[in-house]
């Protein structure tokens, strides 16, 4: 860690702190009025809910690299990465809550998050950020700057048609754009052995020429160092890069998800190398930040969750009228 600054490291870490705070938050808040009995329509906030606990290094360590200039586009997983890009934290849980003073005036839900601001989006359609993010890295080179476009996806959309058709695409027009594909061991409830014929999409990344980067074990500094070259090679118009990152997600595929696909012993293995506690440990071992720097950290990254959900709990309803507003036709 002796050639990443500090500042980058702790901005990584708080990044990394605020989204577990609000995805723990929001794994509380999710289950109101769904229990004893799962009713996924119950509750402050129905619907489907996907969780990325565990899953930081892959966001905080690309991000931290990234400026509001540059587009990014994420998965239905994607608390982490919206957070991570400087999304509206209010705005974000209010939509979520489905609230009007949200993100989409509460009609996109969680899913759905969309901040131009700091161009960032988001669909639960698997693959379909990727052309997305394509075109905007096409737009940034027509346009002469050196913005970049980032597309996060999972293990699984690495076998769709977008996936590879995108590859294709950014490859043949030399565009700056970087794939980041989550690894998580799981699609749903299939595991990667038996949906993916090769054992890293790296290997995909050499079939069309790009450049592709491996992360193992989940580590945000090994992940700051391939994001930020993939990063600096698509600034400088050398071209797309593909990282894949070994994560993992602590929760189910959905909350509600009875988990009968992996053994009880599988999450806690996991849970015992978190990522966040051992870019703790390695920043106070290492005298790059104090226990005391550390917990103002994780203070205001806790105070930003707190105000964000107060601000979505107190906000109010849209009106039943206001469904037909904003429809295109």
């Amino acid at each position: 860690m002796n050639n990443i600054s500090k500042k980058d490291l702790l901005w990584v870490y708080r990044a990394m702190k605020t989204s577990r705070y609000f995805e723990e938050k929001m794994e509380k808040v999710y289950l109101e009025g769904k229990q004893p009995v799962f009713n996924i329509g119950a509750g402050p906030v129905p619907g489907e809910m996907h969780l990325s606990n565990g899953q930081e290094p892959a966001a905080a360590s690309m991000m931290v690299h990234l400026t509001k200039k540059d587009t990014v586009t994420a998965t239905h997983r994607p608390h982490h990465e919206a957070i991570a890009k400087g999304v509206d934290l209010k705005k974000m849980t209010a939509e979520i809550y489905g609230k009007k003073s949200g993100l989409g005036k509460g009609k996109g839900g969680h899913m759905h998050l969309f901040d131009p601001n700091v161009k960032f989006s988001c669909g639960g359609i698997v693959g379909a950020g990727i052309p997305h993010a394509v075109g905007a890295a096409l737009a940034n080179k027509k346009k002469k700057t050196d913005w970049v476009a980032v597309a996060f996806i999972g293990d699984g959309a690495a076998n769709t048609g977008a996936f590879h058709e995108s590859l294709n695409l950014a490859a043949l027009w030399n565009l700056p754009l970087i794939v980041v594909v989550e690894d998580n061991s799981w699609g749903i409830s299939v595991g990667k052995k038996n949906s993916t014929s090769v054992p890293s999409n790296t290997i995909r990344a050499k079939a069309y020429g790009i450049n592709g980067y491996y992360v193992k074990d989940n580590d945000p500094v090994d992940m700051y160092k391939v994001s930020k070259e993939a990063v600096e090679r698509a600034r400088k118009g050398e071209g797309p890069s593909l990282i894949e990152i070994k994560t993992y997600r602590y929760l189910g595929h959905f909350q509600g998800d009875p988990e009968f696909y992996r053994s009880k012993e599988e999450v806690p293995a996991f849970r015992a190398k978190d990522p966040i506690e051992r870019l703790k440990k390695q920043l106070i071992f290492d005298k790059i930040a104090t226990e005391e720097e550390i917990s103002a950290i994780e203070k205001e990254s806790l105070k930003e969750v707190t105000i964000a959900f107060e601000f979505a709990v107190h906000s109010e309803y849209p009106e039943p009228e206001e469904a037909l507003e904003d429809v295109f036709c």
